[in-house]
């Protein structure tokens, strides 16, 4: 505090010169006999009555005057801060604010606010400063990112999409969320473009590249206080199998994430961080404890049993004693066993192997990739209802077409919700007579030879990455794919079909197909490595992780990550609600949306949620993501923290408001003056 500032609060201090005026006034008088006095009428001694406070809101009054001559002396030194942009020579500035809404931004700050809140709060100030002429786009960073709000001039539109934004229970994608918001400020016609990440940087990718902007879309961090250092554990899921339930708790820390090797209670050395001590899991039916277990005290990812009583009732939540960063992920429904995506894959593993030897790449990729799925190996397509009916997916390589029988059984399981991958060859375009694809492919199936050409050449053929948005970042890897040859569909296999990717002439490289409540996935390339390293590039390993997304939203398993939408396709009435957790409560109606001709609904908030298809009812859980409670913070370019691009600045200069409430007292002073009443003229005799 300066020394002005001191001398104008220092002011403050008159409001009790009159207390000690009044009270220095009333000391008791020496009382001196006085015979005669006793044959005079008693009176108020005058000096007595003149020390009294007789008029309280009239002193109250002169009181808060003085106190505001105190405020006034001291600004406008005293003032109000908020975050605000440094403006390049005043000009207008097309803004893209990214929200975090993901589950670590739940933690609390020092002050008691989540780190949501501050984040929150950060952006209304942001948009308290923006002028005429400037453009503001809204994206939330919670997998997958999505836009609140495009580039508009509407500053009511920003307001009112900040009052929606709420936290979620979602993983975290910065880069998504920091790319959608570059393409949102792009093309506009402001010269000042910026992307404001407002953000804990817990994505669950320390190791990462830095996130940074480009040439033309500046990147600004501007509140570092809000960058994630807590300790957390989750209950990411809870499976019934038995008399036993297995849960597992994932406790962020400095080491990286290691997947349990299986289903007990361990920890390698590499996978160690601090978790609280004392600390167990409690197995309730309502509010009622019915098991429990004690955890490690140094697991990074630790799966425990906790033994069930004779008669424990079917709904059961898993509850995580103790306290820690986050609240709301340390309970998740226990669901019965089998919640785990079950994947059937058929696949050659002659054709498909590898130079190190091990199983056929889709196999370790599905394992690499932590989807919790079960990869189940088969030698042909199962033939029968009940056999397909054990899984949820299915993988077929380059199959020789299927018999009638073959085709008719898998429709009819694709129309109850499975989901198929199915990739074309050489084989598939040489099916003997009576084989083929019909209804999941419609038409003949072709096989192309391509001339061979050097990787990376013109001449190469690839995937033209633009078309390919289901691929993520990895898109680009597929540009200068050169294979031996590729599978040439009929015009009708493509219609009604969505085209996921696209060969750079245009052909389709990935289709997906809608059949019932399922879905046909056809990939024109087969996954044999003498026809393509397709299976040995990351393209593939994004290309798997949508195929199981897909299942698992067509309802192929209970159990989806938060974040993640299920659709349900060949329903005509759907309704959605996340129940209350122990029951206490009501419960939260879920939208139900149509998008691409097809209704879904998506999962933000984790636990168990009750779905009513066609009349119909049905459980199903969303866990948080394993990836989430990871709280190191993704390393961010220094240049986006510079004080040039703006900060915490004065905002509000006090002095106007003091001085109004100032001649607001002396008004009120002036009518209490008027109403009160004048004193009587002393009458003699």
């Amino acid at each position: 505090m300066s020394f002005l500032t001191l001398g104008g609060l220092l002011i403050a201090l008159l409001v009790v010169a009159p207390i000690a005026a009044h009270l220095l006034r009333r000391k008791q008088a020496e009382e001196q006999l006085f015979p005669p006095a006793r044959l005079v009428p008693p009176t108020q001694p005058s000096a007595r009555k003149r020390s009294m406070l007789e008029d309280r809101a009239l002193f109250s009054v002169r009181a808060l005057a003085v106190l505001g001559l105190a405020i006034l002396g001291a600004t406008p030194f005293v003032r109000c801060s908020r975050l605000a942009l440094a403006r390049n020579h005043g000009a207008s500035v097309a803004l893209a604010i990214v929200l975090d809404d993901s589950l670590s931004m739940r933690a609390k700050l020092p002050g008691g606010k989540s780190r949501f809140e501050r984040a929150l709060a950060g952006a209304r100030e942001l948009a308290q400063g923006l002028a005429t002429g400037d453009a503001v786009a809204i994206v939330l960073a919670g997998a997958p990112p999505r836009v609140a709000l495009g580039s508009t001039t509407n500053l009511a539109a920003v307001t009112a999409a900040l009052d929606a934004a709420e936290p979620s229970d979602r993983a975290t994608d910065l880069e998504g969320a920091v790319q959608l918001a570059r393409g949102l400020v792009h093309g506009l016609v402001q010269t000042d473009k910026r992307v404001v990440l407002l953000s804990d940087l817990a994505d669950g990718a320390p190791d990462a590249p830095p996130i940074q902007g480009d040439a033309d879309v500046a990147l600004w961090v501007p509140l570092p206080e809000l960058e994630a250092h807590d300790q957390d554990c989750a209950v990411t899921r809870a499976e019934r199998s038995g008399s036993k339930v297995w849960a597992r708790v994932v406790c962020s820390g400095r080491e990286p994430a290691a997947p349990a090797t299986s289903a007990s209670a361990s920890a390698t050395p590499a996978a160690k961080a601090p978790v609280e001590a004392a600390r167990s899991i409690e197995i309730r039916a309502g509010n009622k404890v019915i098991g429990a277990t004690q955890l490690g005290r140094s697991a990074r990812v630790e799966e425990v049993a906790v033994a069930l009583p004779d008669g424990a009732p079917a709904l059961l939540r898993a509850v995580l004693t103790g306290s820690d960063a986050i609240a709301e992920d340390d309970e998740a429904p226990v669901i019965s066993a089998g919640g785990a995506l079950p994947i059937a894959v058929v696949v050659d593993a002659t054709a498909t192997r590898v130079a190190t030897g091990g199983a056929p790449p889709i196999e370790q990729a599905l394992t690499a990739l932590q989807l919790d799925a079960q990869v189940h190996p088969l030698p042909s397509v199962p033939e029968h209802e009940a056999e397909l009916n054990a899984y949820s997916a299915l993988i077929v390589d380059d199959a020789p077409g299927f018999t009638p029988e073959v085709r008719r059984e898998l429709a009819a399981w694709v129309e109850r919700g499975g989901v198929v991958l199915l990739t074309l060859g050489p084989r598939a375009a040489a099916a003997p007579l009576g084989a083929g694809f019909e209804p999941l492919i419609a038409g003949v199936v072709r096989w192309t030879p391509i001339a061979a050409a050097p990787t990376g050449a013109a001449g190469s053929l690839g995937v033209d990455p633009a078309s390919a948005p289901t691929l993520g970042s990895s898109a680009p890897g597929l540009a200068n794919l050169d294979p031996r040859g590729r599978t040439a569909l009929d015009p009708v296999a493509i219609e009604g079909a969505d085209v996921l990717a696209k060969w750079k002439d245009g052909a389709p490289f990935l289709l997906r197909r809608s059949l019932g409540r399922g879905a046909v996935l056809s990939l024109t390339l087969p996954l044999s490595t003498d026809e393509s390293d397709l299976a040995l590039r990351p393209a593939f390993l994004s290309l798997l992780e949508s195929f199981v997304s897909t299942a698992r939203a067509r309802g192929g398993a209970r159990r989806i990550d938060v974040g993640q939408a299920w659709t349900f396709d060949g329903y005509k009435d759907v309704k959605v609600r996340r129940m209350p957790s122990g029951g206490v409560g009501a419960p939260r109606i879920i939208p139900v949306i149509e998008q691409d001709r097809r209704l879904r609904a998506d999962a933000p908030l984790s636990g168990l949620y009750e779905l009513t298809l066609d009349g119909e009812a049905t459980t199903r859980v969303a866990a948080v993501p394993d990836r989430e409670i990871d709280f190191r913070p993704r390393q961010v370019r220094d240049a986006a923290h510079a004080a040039a691009m703006g900060g915490v600045a004065p905002a509000l200069d006090a002095s106007p408001y003091v001085a109004i409430a100032l001649l607001a007292l002396l008004a009120a002073e002036l009518a209490l003056r008027a109403r009160a009443p004048r004193e009587a003229p002393i009458e003699t005799t």
